[in-house]
């Protein structure tokens, strides 16, 4: 695949949104669509890396997951090794029993069952769990595990059966998502089956995309992002998430992948020198803006102020 700046672009306009929504800043009360729009680039990208190699007749699922290890591992790894002396000094003894069975499931990358089991996303107690924000890390790496294998299984009937069977598999996850949040809420916002339509949503662009010139279309990528910056600014911990409404933030990161084509006003906004910066750090900026805003909350006698939570998370980007 070609690299495109505004995609990194687009990562920061995922990965600020969720720093600033944990440090508790209202106006951005819907930063938690951020990890959604993860979800759909991660989708897209691994998607059109497969297709590109399965095209080639050169995909090697051990080389694939040899990567997938390499681009995650080491970091998340120094990140839960540095959190574990300040969560043995801080921490009450229930806390850091907690603390030790995350650091399991995170190892495993069941971390979101844990936390289906545990509480809820938006719990106060959610807020002094230094590895909550691991959900997304495991069902991304659910998706790497089995959606390879789906692909090299199901490669030789064809790509234009292969597109429909993948956009009928993102329908019955979103209809099961819709019905999960009104009968089961916590599990339907940490498991895969719910949020695997989001990924899928990404690997249907990189179908529609493959083989072919980037689009251009200012009204459409334009859209694309009003509809993100819409889900930040007005969506909340009372919007039914996921659901139907997963559709604005879904929906408008597919369609700047689709339309943000050279010459577009997404795509030069995006491309700019900074958006890109944050967008490749944006993985390391995601794993250590929650531990260090727990560990603050853990520490501190009374909530800490704004102005902490925002140097703490600019020492994150750090």
């Amino acid at each position: 695949m070609n690299y495109r700046h505004e995609i990194d672009g687009l990562r920061a306009v995922a990965v600020i949104p969720v720093i600033l929504f944990h440090a508790g800043f209202e106006v951005f009360s819907g930063g938690f669509v951020g990890v959604d729009v993860f979800f759909v680039i991660s989708g897209y990208l691994i998607t059109g890396i497969l297709i590109k190699s399965l095209d080639d007749g050169k995909f090697s699922i051990v080389q694939f997951y040899e990567n997938r290890a390499r681009r995650i591992l080491p970091a998340l790894f120094v990140v839960m090794t540095l959190c574990v002396p300040f969560a043995w000094m801080w921490m009450l003894p229930s806390q850091f029993k907690d603390f030790a069975q995350s650091l399991i499931a995170v190892v495993f990358f069941v971390s979101n069952v844990l936390f289906w089991r545990e509480e809820g996303y938006f719990a106060a107690s959610a807020e002094l769990n230094p590895l909550l924000h691991t959900w997304s890390l495991a069902v991304e790496e659910q998706y790497y595990l089995l959606f390879p294998l789906f692909l090299l299984l199901t490669w030789r009937f064809g790509r234009n059966r292969l597109f429909w069977a993948i956009v009928i598999i993102a329908a019955i996850s979103l209809l099961i998502c819709e019905w999960g949040w009104r009968n089961e809420p916590h599990a339907n916002f940490y498991l895969a089956p719910t949020r695997a339509w989001e990924l899928l949503a990404g690997s249907i662009c990189a179908f529609l995309a493959a083989g072919r010139a980037y689009r251009s279309n200012n009204a459409l990528s334009t859209a694309g992002l009003s509809l993100i910056v819409f889900a930040i600014l007005h969506f909340d911990s009372t919007t039914p998430f996921p659901s139907l409404y997963a559709l604005a933030p879904v929906g408008g990161t597919s369609l700047i992948l689709l339309f943000a084509g050279n010459g577009t006003w997404v795509a030069r906004l995006l491309s700019m020198r900074g958006f890109v910066g944050i967008g490749l750090i944006s993985y390391s900026a995601y794993l250590w803006h929650q531990p260090l805003f727990a560990f603050a909350r853990i520490r501190a006698i009374a909530p800490p102020t704004e102005w902490m939570m925002l140097l703490l998370a600019t020492a994150s980007l750090g």
